[in-house]
């Protein structure tokens, strides 16, 4: 189990660290580092007391000062489901996912506390907003571990914040609520692809942040990616043309030189939101 943690990872990131002893968990390690998105799944229903476990599993996760600023919406109802469907056409293969689910920050129910006791609320800054959408972060990353472990597989959908008001008023979140990503699950129709991941010499650090050789290290890991799990085409060629070499960061430069969610902090401030 020891030599098949180490593979993934190192199928993952070029490299692993040198591991001499087995470590407790390894079994669940292995099954972590070789973890892979899931967009395809079997017609078959998920049982919703699974579901129901999943979410209080994902809800025992770690949160800021115990303030539990996560909530999530489990959407069943065939027409509230289209209605979000609609909005992700760039994700078909949302329809076919048995699960749908929408992860929220919550900083309602800490402003609540305030209000029910005639306090005022004096922490109303960006730290407000950023705590309760990392507790809604750990949420769904606990749920996608969880659901992992049972057999599930299951993918982010981060395009609903493209249509954050939409989304908001379709669940009916009220002021200082709102989705922070949806989550698509079902039981997995095949075995995945590991995406390849950045080097650790680039995202691991030592004492202190380090970019030294940073051009070179992502220029390896994009001919890494591209040798292992090449990308089916490339972005916007009608602006950018075919380029001969098509790795990570020419796809994430093209990707996000198009304008993207530039009304969030509009429809953050709306929902009451103070982001100084």
């Amino acid at each position: 189990m020891l030599d098949r943690l180490l593979a993934s990872l190192k199928a993952r990131f070029g490299s692993a660290p040198a591991l001499a002893e087995t470590p407790r968990g390894v079994d669940v390690l292995a099954d972590m580092a070789d973890r892979r998105v899931m967009r395809r799944y079997l017609d078959k229903p998920v049982d919703p007391a699974l579901v129901d476990t999943l979410c209080a599993v994902a809800l025992s996760a770690p949160s800021k000062s115990d303030l539990q600023q996560a909530d999530i919406v489990i959407v069943s109802d065939k027409g509230q489901r289209e209605k979000l469907e609609a909005l992700l056409p760039d994700n078909p293969w949302v329809k076919a996912a048995p699960v749908f689910l929408v992860f929220c920050g919550n900083n309602r129910r800490h402003r609540l506390l305030f209000e029910w006791r005639g306090r005022p609320f004096v922490n109303d800054h960006l730290d407000a907003f950023f705590n309760a959408s990392v507790d809604a972060g750990i949420v769904l990353a606990t749920f996608m571990m969880a659901a992992d472990r049972a057999g599930l597989g299951s993918c982010p959908i981060s395009a609903i914040r493209n249509h954050a008001a939409a989304v908001s008023g379709i669940l009916g979140l009220p002021d200082h609520v709102f989705p922070v990503a949806a989550l698509g699950v079902g039981w997995p129709s095949f075995a995945g692809v590991m995406s390849p991941r950045l080097g650790l010499d680039v995202t691991v650090h030592r004492d202190r942040y380090d970019e030294s050789g940073l051009r070179d290290r992502i220029a390896t890991y994009d001919r890494r990616r591209e040798a292992v799990q090449p990308y089916k085409s490339q972005r916007y060629t009608a602006a950018f043309g075919e380029s001969d070499s098509y790795g990570w960061s020419e796809d994430k430069a093209r990707q996000y030189s198009v304008p993207e969610r530039a009304d969030f902090g509009a429809f953050v401030r709306a929902k009451g939101f103070k982001l100084d």
